[in-house]
């Protein structure tokens, strides 16, 4: 599989049942490790299509990867980003990062953040190597999130291609 197999496209009222079954399948490990259900798995989809932007990875007609980003204004948050277990470690999640990237600079936010699970150390060390830095810790009483960010290139300057290198 090769970026060239995986269509990006904007989430519909029609994809939520779709994309809280991946979500669910996506988070089903870091349930067993935490002991509950990460947010995402409990997250309202019909609510996030109309509040938020969510942008859906398809290989061959069947979602593979979501990415919900909300534009704070001087930021973009990188709300969750899951994908199927199947297509995990195949380029999927570094995809639809660099495609959060992009919306980030078209929006004119110079910068990205998002947070996880303290526990999800993969996830933090998978965002570390995409440039990411951990900001701060904070402590949810159930959790510990990790606070994340990234500078982006000013407007006009190098922007991220969909696998991460800048064009």
């Amino acid at each position: 599989m090769t970026e060239a197999d995986i269509e990006l496209r904007r989430a519909h009222g029609a994809d939520t049942a779709e994309i809280r079954a991946l979500v669910r399948d996506a988070y089903a490990s870091w349930a067993e490790l935490i002991g509950r259900e990460p947010k995402p798995m409990t997250a309202d989809y019909d609510a996030a299509i109309l509040n938020h932007r969510l942008d859906l990875a398809v290989h061959d007609g069947r979602l593979v990867g979501v990415i919900e980003t909300v534009d704070e204004g001087g930021q973009l948050l990188i709300e969750n980003v899951a994908v199927a277990p199947e297509f995990q470690r195949r380029g999927v999640g570094r995809m639809l990062m660099a495609h959060a990237e992009l919306i980030a600079l078209d929006l004119g936010r110079p910068r990205i953040r998002l947070y996880t699970n303290q526990q999800f150390t993969p996830n933090i060390r998978f965002y570390q190597g995409l440039g990411y830095r951990i900001d701060r810790e904070e402590d949810l009483g159930s959790a510990i999130a990790v606070h994340m960010s990234k500078a982006l290139a000013a407007a006009g300057g190098l922007r991220p291609a969909a696998n991460g290198f800048p064009l």
